[in-house]
């Protein structure tokens, strides 16, 4: 089998086949060595420290470990390789730093394009699985590293790929920056919006209400009605099932506040089954945590089978509404009336408990609008980050060639 790739760039098309060189022989790598303990400190005395996975994904952009003790040291720019478990975890370090015994740092050699070996090192993040060995964790040696084949062309065409690679990623930082900025956006709006405890007016309305009288305040008994769902186990889901159905778990992971269209469902007869009507909120009857489990949810569409371990509340009120503000402004007031420890329960009668205050038809409204349209941008750049990171992945498919191992 030729070592040349599928996708090429029209300029090395009759470039001949790449070489399969050691990564010894592309970069220089540094095995990490951790210093003592004793070393380590939170006051910036000698440089940040480096140990793992856990560095890597989450501390590259502010170190809160430092150590006097230098050991083996990464420079910036160089690329940090996790080599313990979870292995093949990259990055670029944001610094000059120490690093410990989970970590190398590799630095391009040779005319090499350290960008290039970065992009591939990435592209082969998921095969570090079939050369990792270990009992307890998992792990690589410095001689699975020093002698792992690489697929190199020439530093041109190296430079093309990189380019080609590092604008995506650029690309995809922009839109997670824009992601993040809405998200915090969404945030404020939240902690405005809806009022706070002890208060009986937010602390942001928009201008058509601002003339108009505090909201009026009730508890949850006297202003809805409570159901209980009924159960629908997992192995009653199936693929093409008739019956629409939400069970109580799919609230922490696949919904948000509203729910127009469902993942699930099911061929158990819906005449045995509670059903929604249009605008019924739901939160679950038991979860891990207590602060967690106030994860409300608006139905927006009737017919829907609801399982057991789901709270069903039906109400006048704005259902998009009053599961924003659940999720919100109430959230620790629902985790104070949930009981449990190993696992926590929420019963109607704790919900009817509930103090809230309400506004005219039309402020309920003109909220759920505003938060539902955040909801839907966030939703809408998630999915955009999700394409480029898929249309990333075909690329390298496509610009790196395959090593048969």
């Amino acid at each position: 089998m030729k070592l040349i790739p599928k996708l090429r760039f029209p300029e090395f098309e009759s470039g001949g086949e790449w070489s399969n060189k050691s990564l010894k022989n592309v970069a220089k790598i540094t095995m990490g060595s951790s210093p003592k303990s004793a070393s380590y400190n939170e006051d910036k005395d000698g440089l940040p420290l480096l140990q793992g996975n856990a560095d890597i994904k989450n501390r590259l952009s502010a170190p809160r470990i430092y150590t006097s003790e230098i050991t083996k040291e990464c420079d910036l720019g160089d690329i940090l390789l996790s080599v313990r478990a979870p292995v093949g975890t990259i990055a670029k370090s944001l610094h000059h730093a120490c690093i410990g015994r989970g970590i190398s740092a590799i630095r391009a050699k040779n005319n090499n394009s350290q960008e290039f070996v970065y992009q591939w090192l990435f592209s082969f993040e998921s095969a570090w699985k079939n050369i990792s060995q270990g009992g307890t964790f998992d792990a690589v040696n410095s001689d699975d590293i020093r002698n792992l084949k690489v697929p190199i062309p020439d530093p041109q065409e190296q430079q093309k790929i990189a380019s080609c690679l590092s604008s995506l990623d650029e690309l995809i930082v922009a839109h997670k920056d824009k992601l993040d900025a809405l998200k915090d956006h969404k945030k404020g709006l939240l902690q405005n919006l809806f009022p706070q405890e002890g208060e009986t007016v937010p602390k942001l309305r928009f201008e058509e209400f601002e003339g108009d009288e505090e909201w009026v305040e009730d508890t949850l008994d006297n202003l809805a009605t409570f159901l209980k769902g009924k159960g629908i186990s997992k192995s009653d889901i199936v693929g093409n099932g008739k019956a629409p159905c939400i069970r109580y778990g799919e609230l922490y992971t696949q919904y948000n506040e509203t729910i127009r269209e469902v993942v699930s469902y099911t061929n158990l007869d819906p005449n045995d089954l509670v059903l929604s009507d249009a605008n019924d909120v739901i939160i679950p009857a038991s979860g891990e945590t207590q602060i967690d489990i106030a994860t409300a949810s608006c139905v927006l569409k009737a017919g829907i089978a609801l399982g057991g371990d789901l709270n069903i509340i039906k109400t006048n009120i704005n259902g998009v509404f009053l599961a924003y503000y659940l999720n919100s402004a109430k959230k620790k007031d629902i985790a104070r009336v949930a009981q449990g420890i190993s696992v926590v329960h929420l019963y109607s009668s704790q919900l009817k408990t509930l103090t809230v205050n309400i506004p005219s038809k039309k402020e309920q409204k003109k909220i759920a609008s505003c938060l539902s349209a955040m909801d839907e941008l966030i939703t809408a750049e998630t999915e955009k980050i999700e394409q480029l990171q898929q249309h990333k992945k075909g690329l390298m498919q496509g610009l790196f060639p395959k090593i048969e191992r």
